[in-house]
């Protein structure tokens, strides 16, 4: 969405930021204010959140960026490495200090303090007159919220970053201060410890919560108390209040959640103008706007405010610590939510977690493999393009050659158009991808390392072959996914193309159109509706489980808690999205088949077996062979329902080698080589597939 700022200026401020509702209309009036008293444009561009970061440290870099944007302080340590922002100057005096140390480093301050953010207690003023000043307290009053159907707290407790109050608390932090991270410490076994307490043992606590299902719960009045922030506030449909979080009785300290701090920050290059609007909207009377109309938290000193979400916010940050912008701290987020995870669904104890915690981390922020020599490889490379450049030649020495293609000449201007577009969409991705596993990546570093990527895939050589992070391991899963569904998609697509034939069956074409339903519905809508269909307390499977049961209420099964059940729902869902493709190329394979062949093979006594597999099977073959080939080769691939259903639970065992290449590239320190290896190794494993499989079918079919 893009927002512009017209008038007759002398010149235009681009503005990137991830504003929406009373925030966004804050900051469009703000710019307005400032280009009638500046003479300067502003070009306010709107960016959704989920892409906001890789798209700046896209374009920033290349000059297709703004000259500002508006974000939060926790990837500052790798802006300042990529070199995307500019040091800004400050008012001595005119913020909170606590926001402006967010956003110095190295003795630099690299943005203009907007605003800032962290979790707070938040609870319902219809059921709560007094929130607890301790966690006892918040314990006692949760059990009493509690009844059919309600819940007396809920927090995404998987989250690292909701985790922080309690880590803090503890006396255990994410990052060392001299870099790098001790995650097997008692203190953050104990910190878990009591997040599971709070999450499953004392039972005042949904189940598997996420942002969606505790927002859901707090507007039906199903839950009492809420560790959110600011955000969880908007579009409430009832009336919430916001205190500061608790102390631990156990610890006598005071729950430390993390400090966001929200800045503007100025790119190299920026129009004129741009550091002028960055400090108009952090003091004065855009600060006055932001706070006013935008509701937010601002930084500056001068702005007071007596909004009581806002009082409670001011009051948290007294306690709140900035968030990390070391670059590492992604890496043991990474670690620490795979143990919370396990921790909390019981399958680790605090102590174990803890020490799973600091093994996972220690792989994710490993050094880079060494430096490998790149003039061999552009020597070979060389080669290798003379050697073709040589056979082309060597072929066109014959005058038959040439004069056949001197004769189809303009028939090669016809496909031109074709072989660039193959060229620019597959091929150079390709080559490109292929070049990019040669390289190491870490914090905007490139380094060449040759094979390096694929030898640590191959030898498995951070971790044992038997590990759910190993290739081997995530290729026997992702192999007995493939058969398990293609087996399940082809069996019950021909049973019910079987079936839907006869013309016993009442209201043919009605079935057949509601059973092509799930294969028109995208993929990723299905997923999610199954996903939530999977949940433990809330979800129908359990419920329908119940029913048959006969227990009266549904059973709580955690289907994501082992690796069976996850890859049964898993299963179900890809089971329902791939059984209508193969339903319909059966159906029409089966128009083909004269029915007076098995009527002659019934009349000579054959058996429905004995007619369907020497009459109906062999020319169903050719047809179907085809097909399943390739839905084998999309199942191979079927990224979504890995992704949105299991999401790789539990501890990556569900994933197939797709799912963890993207893993690799965003969720694992951004190594994009090593991604760019796994997925030049899955299109060799595909490729050697295809090959089989063209052979099997006796033609080329991929």
């Amino acid at each position: 969405m893009i927002s512009l700022v017209l008038g007759a200026y002398a010149a235009e401020i681009t503005v990137w930021h991830a504003y929406r509702g009373a925030e966004e209309e804050a900051l469009e009036q703000a710019a307005h204010q400032f280009s009638e008293q500046s003479g300067h444009g502003v070009r306010l561009v709107g960016v959704p959140s989920g892409a906001y970061s890789s798209k700046l440290e896209t374009a920033i870099p290349r000059g297709n960026g703004p000259d500002l944007f508006i974000a939060s302080h926790d990837n500052l340590g790798k802006w300042t490495t990529m070199g995307m922002i500019e040091p800004l100057v400050l008012s001595p005096t005119g913020h909170i200090p606590v926001a402006v140390d967010a956003l110095t480093l190295d003795g630099k301050t690299w943005a203009q303090p907007l605003a800032y953010k962290s979790v707070m207690l938040l609870y319902d003023p219809a059921r709560i007159d007094t929130p607890p000043t301790t966690t006892d307290g918040l314990i006692e009053l949760a059990h009493q919220q509690v009844e059919e159907g309600r819940y007396g707290l809920a927090w995404q407790a998987s989250e690292p970053y909701f985790h922080a109050g309690f880590m803090h608390a503890f006396g255990a932090r994410a990052l060392e201060p001299g870099g790098g991270a001790r995650l097997d410490t008692p203190e953050h076994a104990a910190a878990m410890a009591f997040s599971k307490r709070l999450a499953s043992d004392e039972g005042i606590a949904p189940a598997q919560p996420t942002g969606a299902l505790i927002a859901q719960l707090y507007d039906e009045g199903r839950v009492g108390f809420v560790i959110s922030g600011p955000w969880f506030t908007a579009d409430r449909s009832r009336a919430i209040a916001a205190a500061p979080l608790p102390i631990v009785s156990e610890t006598g300290r005071p729950m430390a959640p993390y400090l966001t701090v929200e800045g503007v920050f100025e790119v190299p290059g920026a129009a004129d103008g741009s550091a002028d609007f960055a400090r108009y909207l952090a003091l004065g009377e855009g600060a006055a706007v932001r706070s006013e109309v935008g509701q937010q938290a601002v930084s500056d000193l001068a702005i007071q405010s007596d909004a009581p979400m806002r009082v409670a916010m001011a009051e948290q940050a007294r306690t709140a610590i900035p968030m990390p912008s070391d670059p590492d701290v992604a890496n043991a987020f990474e670690a620490l939510a795979r143990s919370l995870r396990a921790v909390q669904r019981g399958t680790l104890t605090p102590e174990q977690g803890a020490k799973s915690a600091q093994n996972y981390y220690d792989i994710l922020s490993r050094p880079l493999p060494p430096a490998a020599d790149p003039r061999p490889w552009l020597v070979g490379v060389a080669l290798l393009v003379l050697g073709f450049l040589g056979w082309v030649g060597f072929q066109l020495r014959e005058p038959e050659l040439r004069a056949r293609v001197r004769r189809h000449g303009r028939d090669y201007l016809w496909i031109l158009p074709a072989g660039l577009a193959m060229s620019v969409l597959v091929v150079l991705p390709f080559v490109t991808g292929a070049a990019v596993s040669l390289f190491a990546h870490k914090g905007g570093e490139w380094r060449f390392v040759g094979l390096a990527n694929f030898l640590d895939i191959a030898l498995a050589r951070d971790w044992p072959v038997t590990s759910s992070l190993s290739f081997v391991f995530t290729l026997g899963v992702t192999i007995l996914w493939t058969t398990v569904n293609v087996i399940l998609h082809v069996s019950i697509g021909l049973g019910l193309a079987l079936l839907l034939r006869e013309p016993w069956v009442r209201l043919r074409s009605v079935w057949r159109a509601l059973l092509i339903v799930p294969w028109a519905v995208p993929n990723y809508i299905t997923a999610l509706i199954w996903k939530g269909m999977f949940h433990a307390q809330f979800g129908a499977v359990n419920a329908i489980l119940g029913f048959l049961l006969m227990r009266g209420e549904p059973i709580e099964l955690d289907w994501f808690a082992q690796f069976s059940t996850a890859f049964c729902a898993n299963l179900v869902t890809n089971t329902w999205l791939g059984f209508p493709f193969m339903m319909v190329v059966t159906l029409g394979a089966l128009q083909s088949i004269p029915r007076d062949l098995e009527e002659a093979a019934e009349v000579d006594g054959a058996s429905w077996w004995f007619s369907f597999r020497y009459v109906t099977w062999p020319l169903l073959k050719p047809a179907l062979l085809p097909a399943v080939i390739l839905g084998s080769v999309w199942t191979f691939n079927m990224f979504n329902v890995i992704y949105l259903v299991s999401a790789g639970e539990p501890n990556s065992s569900t994933e197939i080698l797709i799912s963890e290449a993207y893993r690799w590239a965003f969720s694992r320190g951004n190594r994009y080589g090593y991604a760019a290896a796994y997925a030049v190794m899955i299109f060799g494993v595909l490729l050697v597939y295809s090959r089989a499989a063209n052979r099997l079918v006796g033609e080329k079919v991929i």
